[in-house]
Order: structure tokens, then C-alpha cells, then sequence
């Protein structure tokens, strides 16, 4: 079923496509691709694994006083800041990218290019996000555009993994004048993300007496036993396809071969857990808790003469998300894409983006991707970039971004 864009959006695009430094800022857009790509590729070589974005930070930060910003700071967070100050009445923005990248400090970062793609650990998610980011800047300053919003650029820290978007929730919890949220993360180009996807990860340890492989045999229950029997009573549940949800244990830890002949006192797993509905999502966790105290049951029952008990660490949440998939900020992502020349915009239904933790905060939000479709092979040592019409998703931005923060070409689309 085609999307419909109200005529609403429809003339406000108009309107913003028509103008003349808008269309100047279109084209030095496109004409500035090798710089933003040789800072894409500076940033990228700067290490950032969550928790360590601070040297990438730093020069992000320069780059945006370079570019004339206005209040640049490294937050208490480790966020890096600069704003763009509106002339009054209109939306006030947020448009970011990540720092961090899931690869560790020893990581070797070396660009490889050729062909028209770029190869190098941490070249697409989302160092091209921070690059996107800047083009933003660039093209403002270069057509001489001002919004009537300000608009806050910012390289977030502790996007992934254990980091959990905390950056991004830091920031949205501590500016209630903001009034939407442009996240860019990753590749593509014809699907906005526009829900977010609940995630909970938790740590549990199971717990008993241990002993000698041998001798404490039929004396002591085993912590490893337990959480083997858990795992197995995890992966038997069913869960449904939509609202999408999924879960798997994404660790275990227990003994060494140092003590390879001991029956252990503790053994770890780590269970990761996710769906689209935050209903779903509270179901699978009593469901998984279930499983967990089952097995510690069950393997006390077994031996009858010690007890096995767990703990657990909540190590993330992330609440899942959504707001109507007509809501203005939305329809005005679709539109943008199809004038960009994308014949069928998508909606990608759930996600793991920034854009959850401004959903969360109640404000309108999309994630968009950094450039053209294709496969960015991110969270491998293999990622790759592609050159080509990479401009677009920098043109995406910026049009996004004007649409929200409003301008005297055409106000703001944000109720």
C-alpha cells in the first residue's frame, strides 16, 4: 500500500525544493562529498569503543567550532556539542550521530579504498552518521540559510552494545526545549526508522557449594547444571513473529582449566531479549524468569542436599516505542526520500537506534541512514562504505532537519 503524505508536507517541501539557497545548499551537498568523506575517514581512524569515545569527541568538537557553532562543550557525559542558534519561533532540533564503535582499542584501523567503497572498522556505523552530521552544518553555512529553531548537533557516546543509547538518553532527558529528534546511523537510504524496539539484557548468576569433580559428587548440587538447564528451558519458548520479538543467551561463563576437575560455585549467562511491543517484552521476561528459578528447582531437587540459587544484574533497558506512522516528522522523512529519488520509502518497523531514546523521552523522532542502500557489513572487521550517491543521505538530513527546525522559506512541519 503507497504511503500518503499530507497536502500539507507536500507544499511545505514544495516550498523549502523551490527556493533558491536551498537548492544552492542541494548542490554544495553533493559538490563537498570528498571533504566530509576525508573527515568520515579522520574520525574513523580515532579509536572510540564505547566507554572510550573521548579522542574522538574532542575532535569532533573541533570541527564544530570550525564550522562556527555556537556553545561547544564536551557535556558531562561525554557528548559532543555545538548549537546553531535559530532566529526565534521556530522548533528547536536535535540532529546526531554516534561516536562509539564495537570494536576494541587495539583494533586495527586502516582505510582501504578502491573501486568506489571504503574499508575500514567503524567507517560506516556511525562514523558516517557524525559525518552526515557536519555536512548539515556545512551546507547551512554555505547557502546562507537560517532556521528559525536552533538546531543542536551532537556526537553521541555509548550507543552500542553495553552502552545502551545511554548518551543519547542523557541528552533528550536534559533538554526539555527540545522539540524533535533527526538521528543518522549507519547505511541506506529508502527506509526510515521512525519505532523503537524494546531490548533487555540481563546478567544472572547461579549459585551453590561446589566441591571436586569426584568427591563432591551426589553431595552438591551444580551451579552449571542449573544454568544449563535454564538455557534449555529458554531456548523451548515460543515467542510471536509479530510484533516481532526475539531473545538468546548471548554468554556463559563458568570454572576454568585450572579447576577443570571441580564442580564450580557459580556460573554466569547473559540473555539478551527484544521485541517491538512493550507487552510482549514484560511477557517474555516473566517467562524467562520463570525458566530461571525452574532450573535452580529443579537441580536442587536432583541432588537433595544443597540449595542452588541465582542474583541477576540488569545490565540494559531500553523501553520499546513507536508514535503514528503519519505523524508529520514521519511524512516529511517518506517525502524527502521520494524527492531524493527513492521510488519506494520504507518504514522499518522497530529498531535499535538512538531514535528509541528520543521516542522515549515523548519527542518526535526518526533515524535515517548516512547514504546509499547496500550492505555495510558494520559490526564486522569486513565494514565497508560506498561512495556512490552517498551525498543523499546528507541531502536527506538537511532538508529534514529545515522541515522540523522551520525557516523563513517554510515554517515548521512539528506540531
Amino acid at each position: 500500500m503507497k504511503y500518503n503524505v499530507s497536502e500539507n508536507i507536500k507544499d511545505a517541501l514544495a516550498k523549502l525544493t523551490g527556493d533558491a539557497k536551498v537548492q544552492e545548499a542541494l548542490r554544495f551537498i553533493e559538490e563537498d562529498q570528498e571533504e566530509i568523506i576525508q573527515k568520515q575517514i579522520e574520525l574513523t581512524l580515532i579509536p572510540a569503543p564505547t566507554h572510550q569515545e573521548g579522542k574522538k569527541a574532542a575532535r569532533l568538537l573541533e570541527m564544530f567550532e570550525e564550522e562556527g557553532l555556537t556553545d561547544c562543550r564536551i557535556d558531562p557525559y561525554g557528548n559532543a556539542v555545538g548549537i546553531r542558534r535559530g532566529t526565534g519561533g521556530g522548533k528547536n532540533v536535535l540532529v546526531e550521530g554516534h561516536m562509539d564503535t564495537v570494536f576494541p582499542l587495539e583494533t586495527e584501523l586502516k582505510i582501504r579504498r578502491e573501486n568506489g567503497w571504503i574499508y575500514c572498522p567503524g567507517i560506516t556505523d556511525d562514523t558516517r552518521g557524525c559525518a552526515s552530521v557536519l555536512s548539515v552544518i556545512r551546507a547551512l553555512n554555505a547557502a546562507g540559510i537560517q532556521t528559525q529553531g536552533d538546531i543542536h548537533f551532537v556526537g553521541t557516546v555509548q550507543e552500542e552494545g553495553m552502552g545502551a543509547l545511554k548518551g543519547m538518553q542523557y541528552y533528550v532527558n536534559r533538554h526539555p526545549e527540545l522539540d524533535a529528534s533527526v538521528s543518522i546511523d549507519g547505511p541506506g537510504f529508502s527506509e526510515i526508522t521512525y519505532e523503537a524496539t524494546g531490548i533487555q539484557t540481563y546478567e544472572f548468576t547461579f549459585s551453590g557449594i561446589g566441591g571436586h569433580a569426584a568427591g563432591a559428587f551426589g553431595e552438591v548440587a551444580n551451579p552449571l547444571a542449573a544454568a544449563g538447564r535454564a538455557v534449555a528451558k529458554i531456548s523451548d519458548l515460543k515467542v510471536p513473529e509479530y510484533p516481532r520479538t526475539t531473545y538468546a543467551v548471548t554468554g556463559a561463563f563458568a570454572g576454568s582449566y585450572e579447576s577443570i576437575h571441580a564442580i564450580v560455585n557459580k556460573a554466569v549467562i547473559l540473555l539478551n531479549f527484544r521485541s517491538d511491543s512493550q507487552e510482549e517484552l514484560e511477557k517474555l521476561r516473566k517467562e524467562i524468569f520463570r525458566c530461571i528459578e525452574e532450573a535452580c528447582e529443579e537441580e536442587t531437587a536432583r541432588w537433595g542436599k544443597d540449595r542452588i540459587t541465582y542474583s541477576y544484574r540488569h545490565v540494559c533497558d531500553i523501553n520499546a516505542g513507536t508514535q503514528p506512522s503519519d505523524a508529520p516528522i514521519v511524512q516529511a522523512a517518506m517525502a524527502i526520500a521520494e524527492y531524493l529519488g527513492c521510488e519506494e520509502p520504507e518504514l522499518g518497523h522497530g529498531g535499535a537506534t538512538n531514535c528509541s531514546r528520543a521516542l522515549e523521552a515523548g519527542l518526535p523522532a526518526v533515524c535515517l541512514g548516512g547514504g546509499a542502500d547496500y550492505d555495510s557489513k558494520c559490526h564486522t572487521l569486513q565494514e565497508q562504505f560506498k561512495e556512490e550517491g552517498a551525498f543523499r543521505g546528507c541531502q536527506s538530513a538537511f532538508l529534514l532537519t529545515l522541515l522540523c527546525a522551520g525557516s523563513d522559506i517554510a515554517g515548521s512541519v512539528i506540531e
